[in-house]
Order: C-alpha cells, then sequence, then structure tokens
C-alpha cells in the first residue's frame, strides 16, 4: 500500500509539472493570438488540450471512451454536464469546438491560465451577483449560439464528488429556449480519476456519454432541466447515490 500511494503521488507531481509547463506556454501563446478569429484561436489552444490529455494517459494512465458522439447537433447547442472535475473544462474545449463556456470570472486572474481562457471567448459571470450573472449568460450567450458556437453549463453551479449529483439550476435550459437552440446532456465519471479536491490522479477510463439532444420547445426551463438531469442521472446509473 505505501509502494502503491508513492506512486500515485510521483505521478501526480510528474503530472502536474508537465499541466504547468502547457497552461504556461498556452497562456504566452494566446497572448500573441488574441487577434485571430475565435475558430482560429481554439483551434490552436485545443493543441494544448491534446497535449493535457495525452500527458494525462501516458504519466497516470487516464484514458477516456465517448459513446453518442452522433447526439451532437451539428449547428449550436446548450450543453448541460455533470461538473466534477477540472478534467471535463480541458476536455469539451477540443471536443465540441467551438466553444463557449459559462464560469465564474475569477478564474481569468489566474495568471497564464486565465490569460489563455479569455482568448476563448467565455462567458464569465459573478456568483455573488446572480441576477446580473444571468442577463450576462443571457446577452451573451444568445450572441454565441448566434454565431454557431456551443455553450457549455454546468447547471449544478460547482463541481460535485464522483457519487453525487447536486441541483441543477434553470439557467441552461433558459438560454436555449430563448435562443431556440436544442439541449445536449451529457454524463461522465471524471472525478472518479481526476477528483474534485485533493492532487491525486488515479488510473482508468473516463467514460463519457452524450445523450438525446433535447428540443426547446417542447417545455418550459424548469421541465427541461428536469428532463437533462434525468437522464444524466440514469445515464451514470450506480454511480450516483440513491440519495
Amino acid at each position: 500500500m505505501r509502494v502503491q500511494n508513492l506512486t500515485l503521488a510521483l505521478r501526480a507531481i510528474l503530472f502536474n509539472f508537465g499541466l504547468m509547463l502547457i497552461v504556461i506556454i498556452l497562456g504566452l501563446i494566446s497572448c500573441l493570438i488574441w487577434w485571430l478569429p475565435l475558430d482560429e484561436r481554439q483551434r490552436i489552444a485545443t493543441r494544448g488540450n491534446q497535449g493535457i490529455m495525452i500527458w494525462l494517459r501516458l504519466i497516470c494512465g487516464i484514458n477516456v471512451t465517448v459513446t453518442g458522439l452522433e447526439n451532437v447537433p451539428n449547428g449550436p447547442c446548450v450543453i448541460l454536464s455533470n461538473h466534477q472535475s477540472a478534467w471535463e473544462s480541458f476536455y469539451f474545449q477540443w471536443l465540441f469546438r467551438p466553444v463557449s463556456f459559462v464560469l465564474k470570472r475569477e478564474l481569468f486572474w489566474i495568471p497564464f491560465f486565465g490569460w489563455s481562457l479569455a482568448t476563448m471567448a467565455p462567458i464569465g459571470i459573478r456568483r455573488s451577483h446572480p441576477a446580473g450573472a444571468m442577463r450576462q449568460v443571457f446577452k451573451l450567450g444568445q450572441e454565441r449560439l448566434s454565431k454557431g458556437i456551443k455553450i457549455v453549463i454546468y447547471p449544478e453551479g460547482t463541481r460535485n464528488p464522483n457519487g453525487q449529483l447536486g441541483a441543477f439550476k434553470t439557467g441552461g435550459a433558459a438560454l436555449a429556449k430563448l435562443s431556440g437552440v436544442p439541449i445536449l446532456p451529457i454524463s461522465h465519471d471524471a472525478g472518479a480519476h481526476w477528483p474534485a479536491t485533493g492532487w491525486l490522479k488515479y488510473s482508468g477510463t473516463v467514460q463519457v456519454t452524450i445523450g438525446p439532444a433535447i428540443d426547446s420547445s417542447l417545455d418550459n426551463a424548469r421541465g427541461l432541466t428536469d428532463k437533462a438531469r434525468s437522464w444524466i442521472a440514469s445515464s451514470l446509473g450506480d454511480n450516483i447515490s440513491k440519495a
């Protein structure tokens, strides 16, 4: 057990060193390419995301399997996913390009990481001002969607450990309904391998499942949100608490 823990620690240290190096390089590159069109900026930046995934596989033995890619709409949509770790943000940025994330503004102030993030057309919100945050999501979200950009929203609002699924807020579904675009529900178990807390990484395969798109015209925001959460909970199955 001691040898196993030491191996996990050494792998995590080596991975985090590589991660920091990639993030620093991406941050510097982002300062030079901010003037390029969004799709081109994301094409360049997501090479770094691919590098992080490759490094994660080589050092920590973490792979990924994606099911349901045929369900991804060709045009814009609002992606609603459970949130367990930093892993999904790195991976989804590459998988769904061009894409815009709804996230807390404080992330922009992180050196290098925040610089790169800010050039990817995210929707930064102040969670301490809910009303203003929703106005920002609706305004910029409609703008992004009208340009064919997919929006990723974590309706739980924060990361939860693997095995837990929090209550869903209705903002993402409301944006989809307002914009007339479908909702794409996604489930994953990234937290089993890259936990929300702690710094160790655990080998295995992250299971990502993309569900059928939900027509946002068929229900109100609460009903659409409940449908998305119900599908995600069902997809996770025994991996979430029954409570």
